[in-house]
């Protein structure tokens, strides 16, 4: 926060920088549950001026931007930091609820979140969250986009801020023509596609292996990110919703750049 320039309140008993602090503690260590993580926080020293339940969804609701501001920093030093210059690149959905559920909720509502998982063969409700991450696995952009959009529709939600040069691997979900010369004219960055076997850009056999082995590493990364979440993410906004999940995120990040 201080590189970045934030300042805040003099007159505030807890910083933003323990609220978020908590928040992420959360999402780490309590399953993204808020309040087992603030009474943890208090009861053993580590943050004695802890706010009540309701003023601390307050103050972090309040700084879901900054948390986002904050990543974007983070993934940009991890980019800079990185010894390759390929990436991966994928989606993974988080249900809202049950589809059994769908009538009852009340964060979101209409089709437009109603998507198909292709490896489980079923429908789901909810939120298609479109990861970015090095090749060792650290994520460094995402974007989340309602159920029923299509993984072409992550190449226009993602910013794509890498070095020139780089290469971004991933499924034939993502094939995408004018994005993909676009984005080697425009930013020479390689969109490598796992060619479909209708494509009308086939692959060597060589380089179909070369990009299946490189991109299947991002599916242990899907795999450790969501091992920490509870059976049903609670929220009462769709706003708590994506602060959980950006939590969830930003804590594996940091783990999995100077922790791990």
């Amino acid at each position: 926060l201080k590189a970045i320039g934030h300042t805040e309140d003099c007159r505030t008993q807890m910083s933003d920088a323990e609220v978020i602090t908590a928040a992420l503690v959360a999402a780490r260590f309590f399953s993204g549950n808020h309040l087992e993580a603030c009474q943890y926080l208090q009861e053993h020293g580590y943050m004695p001026r802890m706010l009540t339940t309701s003023r601390f969804c307050r103050r972090l609701h309040r700084l879901f931007l900054l948390l986002l501001d904050l990543f974007d920093y983070l993934g940009m030093i991890l980019k800079a930091m990185s010894d390759h210059t390929e990436y991966l690149l994928d989606s993974f959905p988080v249900p809202i609820c049950d589809n059994i559920r769908i009538s009852h909720t009340h964060l979101v509502h209409g089709e437009d979140y109603r998507g198909y998982m292709a490896s489980k063969k079923r429908y789901f409700y909810g939120i298609p969250v479109q990861l970015l991450s090095t090749k060792d696995g650290i994520p460094v952009e995402f974007a989340f986009l309602p159920g029923e959009a299509n993984d072409t529709r992550g190449l226009n939600a993602l910013p794509f801020n890498l070095p020139v040069g780089s290469s971004i691997y991933t499924d034939g979900g993502y094939t995408d023509y004018l994005s993909e010369d676009d984005l080697n004219h425009a930013e020479n960055i390689a969109l490598e596609v796992m060619r479909k076997s209708n494509s009308h850009r086939q692959d060597a056999p060589y380089v179909a292996y070369i990009k299946q082995c490189t991109r299947h590493f991002i599916e242990t990364v899907f795999s450790q990110i969501t091992l920490r979440f509870p059976k049903s993410i609670h929220a009462v906004t769709i706003d708590g919703f994506l602060l959980k999940l950006t939590s969830f995120i930003l804590a594996f990040t940091l783990e999995s750049a100077f922790i791990a």
